[in-house]
């Protein structure tokens, strides 16, 4: 405990101390943190590869371009993301300044998940150093060669004190959790989130959790079927099927099941060949326990596809379950891995309703030719993306929040959005110290008239053409003024003023 308690402590200090605060050393860090990148990436690839068997290309493109893309953008933008945003003014504030200021919110506590243990860590730690935070950096003790390199490179290549790596299984967690933080960005399951968000109420620490689910996969009849499960092959099989975006389990009407199942065979002959576990494309399953897991979901099931296994190697073949029954224990929970249930359902109104009776998904996926019954499967269900026509491509548009809803979590981040989640987004308004008749209205004593004043000055709403006809009538009375031997004139711009104010609906005095 003591130890986590200098960690933290030690970045608390440098965060005070106002280093992390200036953008010249926020892009510095993100620079610094793209060098590492380029610079060691036959490292990360290296670690990824024994950890969850990735191949080069594979681990480079789910891992390491995220990164760079993310960095390159948040250099880029960071400028114009942390500057203050003005906002409208009432009648009140006209003449003050009134915006949004993005502050950090101080120490936050980024814990990263297992199944793509790089960028998970990586991608909220740009978002926390570009809001100006110290980040303690907890990568998944599961993945332990990422993990442990992660350890190796980030002090390194940062600043030592304002962004630590803490290693270690679930006692340094703890430790870790019972420490305050400003905020805590957490990813895996839902039992752990349980567990995290518990342990930062304590302190009222905000978090962000990114947890999972079984995220659902609608085919609708009216689809290119070939085209439909090539992009499901790809999303469901990927990574093992390790990822918390992968389609969970698709629905599709009893008619056609049957092919379905024959273009997914066909898929994967095409992106696997003939023998899935010589692939170099293919990943495993990141360790016994888990293996043990997956398998004990298949028993029971009809198995239209795959179904291979070897435990010494943690591989699972690319399977396909049909006639799965919703009660069932495949059914139950999350399958984090390479199995795929077809469950059966008659109308696009039937599937609303299954998706509806269990909880929110991380995501969710529709198929058709249909765009009407894509909007209407998005606007009567709920989660926390969704992609038609294509799985998972929603995570890869920064523009997009990535995060959960109810039971898949809370919270978003990527992109600005990440900025925006480790920052405050402070209220601003400064005024100054003239004009104090204009303050008459709200000091005491009250009356009458000066609460119709203040209606009419934050309530009332003005059209263009009534504000423009003011503002005639203030012109002709400068006019007037200007032209006092004229006093005919001047009296009937005065006129003019009394129509508009009545108009208007000015109270006539204090």
């Amino acid at each position: 405990m003591e130890r986590m308690q200098q960690i933290v402590g030690r970045a608390r200090a440098a965060f005070n101390s106002g280093r992390s605060r200036p953008l010249e050393f926020r892009i510095q860090q993100l620079k610094a943190l793209e060098r590492m990148v380029q610079e060691k990436e036959k490292d990360i690839l290296a670690a990824l590869k024994a950890d969850l068997n990735k191949c080069g290309h594979n681990a480079y493109s789910h891992e390491i371009l995220g990164v760079l893309g993310e960095l390159a953008l948040t250099m880029e933008k960071l400028p114009s993301w942390a500057a203050p945003q003005p906002v409208k003014k009432n009648l009140l504030t006209m003449r003050d300044e009134a915006y949004i200021g993005y502050e950090p919110l101080g120490v936050v506590l980024v814990i990263g998940a297992w199944n793509y243990p790089f960028v998970l860590v990586m991608q909220p730690l740009i978002g926390a150093i570009a809001a100006g935070n110290a980040v303690v950096v907890k990568p998944s003790e599961v993945s332990e060669n990422t993990a442990r390199l992660v350890a190796e490179l980030l002090p390194q290549y940062l600043d030592k004190d304002l962004y630590p790596v803490v290693t270690g299984g679930v006692p340094e967690t703890t430790e870790l959790l019972a420490q305050r933080f400003d905020h805590i960005l957490y990813t895996g399951n839902t039992a752990v989130g349980k567990i995290v968000m518990a342990a930062a109420a304590k302190h009222l620490t905000p978090v962000t959790l990114e947890l999972g689910g079984k995220s659902p996969c609608y085919i609708d009849k009216d689809c290119d079927l070939a085209v439909a499960c090539r992009r499901i092959t790809w999303g469901k099989y990927m990574n093992c099927g390790q990822t918390c975006i992968a389609p969970d389990y698709i629905l599709c009407d009893p008619s056609i099941q049957s092919k379905v199942v024959e273009n997914i065979k066909t898929t994967l002959k095409e992106f696997y060949g003939e023998d899935v576990k010589s692939s170099p494309d293919y990943e495993r399953i990141i360790n016994k326990r888990h293996f043990k897991r997956v398998l004990g979901l298949l028993e029971g099931q009809k198995i239209a596809h795959g179904g291979e296994t070897d435990e010494a190697s943690c591989f699972i073949a690319p399977t396909i379950l049909t006639d799965v029954s919703p009660e069932s224990k495949v059914m139950e929970e999350e399958i984090f891995g390479p199995v795929l249930p077809i469950v059966t359902v008659k109308s696009v109104e039937e599937a609303i309703e299954f998706i509806n009776r269990r909880e929110k998904p991380l995501a969710l996926y529709v198929f058709s030719n249909n765009k009407q019954l894509i909007k209407r499967v998005i606007s009567e269900t709920s989660s926390g993306g969704v992609t038609g026509n294509d799985v998972i491509m929603h995570f890869f548009l920064s523009t997009l929040p990535f995060g959960g809803v109810g039971h898949s979590g809370m919270g978003a981040y990527h992109g600005r959005h990440s900025f925006e989640t480790f920052s405050h987004r402070r209220a601003c308004l400064i005024k100054d110290l003239k004009m104090e008749s204009t303050n008459k209205m709200r000091y005491p004593p009250g009356s009458q008239k000066k609460v119709d004043w203040a209606k009419f000055f934050l309530l009332k709403r003005f059209n263009k053409a009534r504000i423009g006809l003011f503002v005639l009538a203030l012109l002709g009375v400068v006019a007037a003024v200007m032209i006092k031997s004229h006093q005919s004139v001047l009296k009937r711009k005065a006129l003019l003023v009394v129509l508009a104010v009545q108009r208007l609906g000015w109270p006539s005095g204090w």
